[in-house]
């Protein structure tokens, strides 16, 4: 494993001895270098990673930040000390505010630092010196750290603070490094020390050389997965080795395995990793930028791109999922006090009742276009009204099958009667674990309490299967815990009908459900349940399983 260093000292609290329009100046020049560089580092990264980085030029770029820099310039601070300062307030301020905006203070602490170095004459490079073949391991990594990396550059990432659905997570998942985030001494690692990241257990062994060959072992408790599961020291091809044959436990129980889609773009890999159809199409990520709502022509040729490269395959479409941490100028509110219970989801559209329409209107012609088997979900939905008036609205407008979101406790609650009037559900466990456990899912400290291995949130994922099973409604998973493979065996255990993830991660979900047979997996299922806590339940889940001999310090 190859460490890297913490960067970035912060600058020292005295007086400038240059005048302030030269300060001025100097941070004027290293801000509008950062933001260029970000946007030159955006060019021909992936899509996720591509709209992270842009995202973060425009922070660099905000009127409010430069006037705060400007302010703190004229009062006698350097430079160095002036951007320190403000981005540190304006960090401190989106804390407060948590979800999206707690995950953009993050991103703020490093562009600060970016922008310091820059000051200081710094040029931007790769993150410490990693050679091909190294575990990279860091306190944190920015998305333009990662953009730096060649794809062959590392094998595995550990970092000791994140959590499974920060931007570093999605990154690394998106380029399909494995990844192990909120490993909390990590850094008392020495260079060179042999270790074996196991993303899968959300594991890092130390003390011995990699086997690509060896099963995985007993989690650690200190980690959070956050990439595919592939190990640390297999080749980066291996995933997509595998058979892309349909999902099916080893008794023969099919588990059908989608794949979560934000543009048409990413459809190869979705094909090269033997997706059996769409679970979760992002619609809002396909009109990211726009500033009005689009029209059903643009969305029905949007869609048309997706379901003409699947025929006869299932494709799940999302309508769009705008609030919180995916505001869209149309239909997001300007500021709430806490965006994450505000107007989001169904929510903002029910609002914005024309929008909904027309893009329900744009699925159903998109559908009769083309040989795919399409369906329509709604997000966020609380109450059997809301599930009511989604279906109602979805086959008026000639789409034949609705169904919706499994977010927050009230869904999973009522599922029975929320499936009475819908025609399937799918569980979102990122959403589900922060609203079940009141863990911000952008906050690294709270990484344990987000993990989708939480009896808390298992035990609403169950309460959802059942009431599928009993009404004859198909239950899925379109959550990150999806693209865990164990805990794949889990859900399936719990009743759920099909598995929608990254994919990256489909070929290992693919061949660890078929070790397990149905009875199998339903008896994993009571022993995580019946655990205390989340590492209980995946190191005794891992334990019953027989995955293999557990390593240790």
């Amino acid at each position: 494993m190859r460490r890297m260093p913490d960067r970035g000292a912060e600058p020292e609290a005295r007086r400038s001895a240059r005048r302030p329009a030269e300060e001025g100046e100097r941070a004027g020049r290293s801000l509008a270098a950062v933001a260029a560089w970000l946007r030159a580092s955006a060019v021909g990264s992936a899509r996720e990673a591509a709209a992270i980085l842009e995202a973060q030029a425009l922070l660099v770029e905000d009127a409010g930040l430069h006037a705060e820099v400007e302010q703190r310039i004229r009062a006698g601070r350097t430079a160095e000390r002036a951007v320190f300062e403000a981005f540190a307030r304006y960090a401190a301020r989106m804390t407060s505010l948590g979800g999206v905006f707690a995950e953009r203070a993050a991103d703020l602490r490093d562009l600060s630092r970016r922008v310091v170095a820059h000051l200081a004459g710094e040029e931007e490079g790769a993150p410490g010196d990693v050679l091909p073949g190294y575990v990279l391991v860091a306190r944190d990594l920015a998305p333009a750290d990662l953009a730096m990396l060649s794809a062959g550059a590392l094998l595995a990432i550990v970092t000791c603070e994140g959590g499974p659905t920060s931007h570093t997570a999605v990154v690394a998942r998106e380029r399909g490094i494995p990844a192990v985030v909120a490993v909390r001494d990590a850094l008392a690692l020495a260079d060179g020390t042999p270790v074996v990241v196991d993303a899968d257990a959300g594991e890092v062994r130390v003390g011995e050389a990699a086997d690509g060959a060896r099963s995985p072992a007993a989690p650690a408790p200190a980690g959070a997965a956050a990439g595919p599961s592939r190990p640390a020291s297999a080749p980066s091809g291996a995933a997509a080795s595998a058979p892309p044959a349909p999902g099916a436990l080893a008794d023969g129980t099919p588990v059908a395995l989608l794949a979560n889609l934000g543009s048409p773009g990413e459809l190869g890999a979705v094909l090269a990793g033997g997706a059996e159809g769409i679970g979760l199409l992002r619609t809002e990520l396909l009109f990211p930028d726009a500033s009005s709502a689009p029209g059903v022509a643009e969305q029905r040729a949007a869609y048309g791109r997706v379901f003409a490269a699947l025929p006869g395959r299932r494709v799940v479409v999302r309508v769009l999922d705008a609030g919180a941490d995916k505001p869209l100028a149309f239909l997001s509110p300007r500021a709430e006090p806490n965006p994450a219970l505000g107007l989001r989801g169904l929510r903002a559209l029910r609002a914005h009742e024309p929008v909904l329409r027309d893009q329900l209107a744009a699925i159903a012609l998109a559908a009769s276009d083309h040989a795919a088997r399409v369906a329509a979900m709604a997000p966020l939905v609380a109450t059997v009204e809301e599930a009511r008036y989604f279906v109602a609205l979805a086959h008026e407008a000639g789409v034949a099958e609705a169904g919706i979101m499994i977010e927050v406790p009230a869904a999973a609650l009522l599922a029975d009667r929320m499936l009475a009037v819908a025609d399937f559900a799918s569980i979102g466990t990122n959403d589900l674990a922060q609203y079940a456990l009141a863990a911000d899912r952008t906050l690294g400290a709270l990484a344990e309490l987000q993990d989708p291995w939480q009896p808390a949130v298992l035990r609403l994922v169950a309460e959802a299967c059942e009431a599928g099973v009993r009404g004859g409604r198909p239950v899925g998973v379109c959550g990150e815990a999806a693209a865990d493979p164990l805990l794949a065996v889990v859900l399936v255990g719990l009743g759920a009908t099909s598995l929608s993830m990254a994919p990256p991660a489909l070929a290992d979900v693919r061949r660890v459900l078929a070790r397990h047979d149905l009875p199998d997996a339903r008896r994993l299922a009571e022993i995580a349940l019946a655990a205390e806590d989340a590492r209980a339940a995946r190191e005794a889940v891992r334990g019953a399983a027989e995955q293999g001999p557990r390593l240790v310090r």
